[in-house]
């Protein structure tokens, strides 16, 4: 199994230098290539846990590491989650499902990935011997749960932008808060896209990023969206058999990486064509635009109560486009230059199992209150707004993405009590430790080399 970029202009890599290298040389994404096919779900996965699914599911992606030790790598991941099943699917009625993604350390979906990568890091330092930075930008959640999957590992130090002020108060303590040294947290005036730009930015500069043996953490890495296919079929083994073949899967979305690891399972054959993908955005609607006109262009981001979709660049839309564009990385080069640049661009959307919603301020706080008045059941801000449109004629599965835990304010506003954690809880007394930077790759750049200089 090889990995090629998206952009055609990168040697092939294996599945361990794709996952070490992050971003791929010419600025493209890695794919598997080819996309492996499958005629459903392979016999005797269903009846399997969590992580013996996972293990599985990895192995023919990456011929280099034996079954035997994916499933010591998965055991290890999901063995930090404070759920037996590790991502439980939740009847709310006999249609409606919720598929809750906040049960591991930092309380968000991005653990399903980020406690998978740390490991596969930490295996990466030990057979290589060289020290590892690792780089990511972050909306809020990806922040934590990649610190949280290097948390004091001595060989890899860890490099995470975030807008200053734009990510909720618990999720900046999840980041600035672990005392440990390998850790930086480190907020720059801007949006989640200016930072994710720079984090680009300095990945371009190949000489730099080897000099320092740089690696990305953000959706951008294909471990990622690989680690996020499982819980697709984990919801789909999950569900009544009679139902499995019309599920809808509502996904919150802001960076595209979530609701893309579904499409992609369905895509290789392990899930049924006849399952649709729901999109559900915020007052940040990109994505709902696209999907709803087949327009893409930049807008203007606006702070909203589910700040980790504040999005108007999704990172990994490069590798829908990739499938769009039939595959030609000519084309993908040509529309990510004018998505860089600033313009719009138009695409058709034939045959594809995408529908798209959207969901301002104030439609999220009436949600939450409906949601809890209806079910019983407490949402976070982002789960919130895939709670709309909901058919009454097929099981819909709604993807929670974080505990409400995380966003008190928000929660309490809508429905008078504030959800708590302890986890949360014991980092409000605990100081910020935090690592301002201007938000130039100039500065970036020179940071990263300090501290890897750093005995």
């Amino acid at each position: 199994m090889k990995y090629t970029s998206t952009r055609g202009e990168s040697p092939p890599h294996s599945f361990s230098e794709a996952v070490a290298a992050g971003l791929a040389p010419d600025g493209g994404l890695f794919l598997p290539d080819p996309l492996p096919h499958f005629d459903g779900i392979p016999e005797g996965w269903e009846g399997l846990s969590y992580a013996e699914l996972a293990a599985q599911f990895f192995e023919p992606f990456a011929p280099e590491i034996p079954l035997e030790e994916w499933h010591a790598l998965t055991a290890k991941a999901y063995g930090t989650f404070n759920h037996p099943e590790v991502a439980p699917l939740v009847s709310l009625s006999p249609t409606l499902s919720v598929l809750e993604l906040f049960h591991g350390p930092t309380l968000a979906f991005k653990d399903f990935a980020l406690q998978l990568l740390g490991l596969l890091y930490k295996r990466q330092v030990k057979q290589t011997g060289h020290r590892l930075a690792v780089l990511g930008a972050t909306s809020g959640d990806t922040g934590s749960a990649a610190i949280h999957g290097c948390l004091g590992q001595e060989e890899i130090t860890i490099f995470i932008l975030y807008p200053q002020g734009r990510v909720a108060p618990l999720q900046e303590r999840q980041m600035a808060c672990t005392g440990a040294a390998n850790v930086h947290a480190m907020p720059i005036e801007g949006t989640f896209d200016d930072a994710q730009a720079l984090v680009k930015e300095v990945f371009a500069d190949a000489k730099f990023a080897h000099s320092v043996l740089l690696s990305a953490v953000n959706s951008i890495n294909i471990a990622r969206i690989l680690a996020q296919c499982v819980y697709y079929l984990w919801a789909y083994l999950k569900s009544p058999a009679d139902q499995r073949a019309t599920m809808e899967f509502i996904v919150p979305t802001g960076n595209f990486g979530n609701v893309l690891a579904g499409w992609l399972a369905q895509k290789m054959g392990l899930l049924p064509a006849t399952i649709r993908f729901r999109v559900a955005t915020n007052q940040n609607d990109i994505l709902h635009r696209f999907f709803t006109t087949g327009h893409y262009q930049r807008g203007e981001v606006r702070p909203s109560h589910a700040p980790s979709m504040d999005i108007q660049a999704a990172s990994n839309f490069e590798r829908f486009v990739y499938f769009l564009k039939d595959q030609y990385a000519g084309a993908v080069r040509y529309t990510m230059r004018k998505l860089q640049a600033g313009e719009a661009v138009d695409m058709a959307l034939p045959g594809t199992t995408f529908s798209a919603s959207r969901m301002d301020d104030a439609e999220i706080l009436r949600t939450i209150k409906s949601v809890h008045k209806t079910f019983g059941y407490v949402v976070d801000p982002h789960t919130a707004c895939a709670f709309q449109d909901l058919s009454p004629k097929r099981l819909s599965v709604v993807l929670a993405t974080a505990s409400p835990a995380k966003f008190p304010d928000t929660v309490k506003e809508a429905i008078g009590q504030e959800p708590t954690d302890p986890s949360l809880e014991a980092l409000k007394s605990k100081p910020l430790e935090t690592h301002p930077i201007e938000a130039t790759a100039q500065a970036l750049k020179d940071y990263v080399r300090k501290a890897m200089e750093a005995p």
